[in-house]
């Protein structure tokens, strides 16, 4: 909404949709048409409103023009399934076998976005291409097949996503070369997030990352940046009154509108980090538990298990984006568990960095708990890249429990008698597993299943130990630890 300096709110808004309904007749009549809605003398208001406002409401319509392009450009639309194909890189740092796991979860991320998967494409090289990417054999190689497919309406595909975050070059290279929709995987994690941000908090957070990301990538969006504005209003020039002067690019005027809006949406956050603090010290004298994890292990599914609670949960990657606070009691001890934001790899910085709010969750917690999808064939791999995020986070250190999710759809390749081979992991038996890392962790790891309830009240058990060994040491008072009593009265 805009506030215009010296007149009302509802001036504003109605010069503003008076501006955004009118299609044709210039500034005054504009001006004219909002000034008799309000029924007030016009007089004075037309050269003071054309000279102050006019160019404010230019930029607001600027705006809106940047994101209606914007979202047009990145955005799948989930009223039809777009036919994707995806291209990795197989590098010195990632082979083969890494690089198709990307590919199935960038797969994943596709699927949740609404899109469907028909072909992947691979390439070994050193390092990425710095114009395209890939090599131009292979960039060649698909271009032939989308010519191929798009020969057919039912087979047409309408983008390609890289799985590796792409400079805006690249995009533009690869937009002129294959003549379809472009993606990588930071603008499909933010598409994904865009659509499940639910909360005023979640969206001004995932808008923030949005132009973050778009800032940098202002140049393919336009085809109109080496216009100015300004300029000279006498003798043919394009200027008029009040707008005379050097000018300034297009491109220039839209990062300048980017980054007034980022200020704006930084201090939106900077007023929720000051609402959510409130919020955590009227939590009284409570042990706070946090659910931190991979994307997609179950942390939902488990929260709504001990809290019996209603949490969203979906067999889709990002189903929970705004951080959720319950209040558990087992037996006698009330604590506050709370579910986060799963992580990923390849996670976007400047996602992290607009997520802080929803992630203070983590750093104020006293016990964190590590759900982990044991039946990942790389769940080893996820659990090192949530340690580091947390650590990014300035969580590193803090007490933590391991809980093994979905040791029902855990499966193992068992190898014959006479198969004198190395044992892989692909060989590794569920018992085998919990031998060693319980070995490891000693009582800071349990094995469980939240869909079919195996376990739980071990986890339950666990759980009450480590909450009150913490609660006796932060809280000394015992103050809400209140004495058991059985079905009689006696304690």
């Amino acid at each position: 909404m805009i506030n215009y300096v010296g007149f009302s709110h509802d001036m504003g808004l109605l010069v503003s949709r008076a501006v955004m309904r009118t299609e044709t007749g210039g500034r005054v009549g504009l001006l004219r048409r909002s000034c008799r809605t309000m029924r007030k003398p016009v007089l004075w208001m037309y050269s003071f409103l054309s000279y102050c406002f006019y160019r404010e409401i230019s930029l607001y319509l600027r705006c809106v023009e940047i994101e209606r392009d914007w979202m047009k450009e990145f955005v799948i639309s989930e009223a039809q399934t777009e036919k994707a194909v995806l291209v990795g890189l197989i590098t010195q740092t990632q082979n083969e076998r890494k690089t198709n796991e990307y590919l199935d979860e960038l797969a994943f991320l596709a699927e949740t976005a609404g899109a469907e998967v028909v072909k992947r494409f691979t390439q070994k090289l050193d390092t990425p291409n710095s114009v395209t990417y890939v090599g131009k054999g292979k960039l060649q190689e698909i271009k032939e097949y989308l010519e191929m497919q798009n020969e057919s309406e039912e087979t047409e595909v309408g983008m390609v996503i890289f799985d590796d975050e792409l400079s805006a070059k690249q995009i533009r290279n690869i937009e002129n070369e294959l003549k379809v929709k472009i993606l990588d995987r930071t603008s499909l994690i933010l598409d994904i997030f865009a659509m499940r941000a639910q909360t005023a908090n979640a969206k001004t957070q995932v808008e923030l990352a949005q132009y973050k990301y778009m800032l940098p990538r202002l140049q393919r969006l336009w085809t109109h940046l080496e216009r100015q504005g300004g300029g000279s209003g006498a003798g043919g020039g394009k200027g008029s009154v009040g707008l005379r002067g050097p000018g300034e690019t297009q491109l220039e005027m839209d990062r300048r509108i980017i980054l007034n809006r980022m200020s704006l949406l930084k201090q939106r956050l900077a007023e929720i980090d000051t609402q959510k603090s409130t919020q955590r010290k009227n939590r009284g004298r409570l042990i706070r538990v946090a659910l931190v994890g991979y994307t997609n292990v179950g942390k939902s599914t488990l929260m709504n298990l001990l809290a019996k609670s209603d949490v969203f949960a979906e067999n889709k990657l990002f189903a929970t984006l705004d951080t959720t606070v319950r209040k558990v009691i087992i037996d006698n001890l009330p604590f506050l568990l709370s579910d986060t934001v799963g992580f990923i790899r390849k996670l976007p910085t400047d996602l992290v960095d607009s997520f802080k709010s929803t992630l203070d969750e983590v750093r104020e917690a006293d016990l964190l708990v590590h759900v982990v999808d044991i039946s990942h064939p790389d769940f080893e791999e996820q659990i090192q890249v949530v340690d580091k995020t947390v650590s990014e986070l300035g969580a590193g250190g803090k007490p933590t429990m391991i809980v093994f999710n979905k040791i029902d759809a855990y499966t193992y390749i068992e190898k014959d008698a006479d198969d004198l081979t190395p044992k892989t992991k692909e060989n590794v038996t569920l018992e085998e597993l919990m031998h060693t890392w319980m070995a490891k962790m000693n009582d800071n790891c349990i094995f469980i299943s939240a869909r079919n309830k195996t376990n739980l009240e071990e986890l339950r058990r666990l759980l009450y130990n480590k909450v009150r060994e913490l609660h006796v040491q932060k809280y000394p008072y015992n103050d809400f630890l209140y004495q058991t009593y059985d079905e009689e009265g006696n304690l």
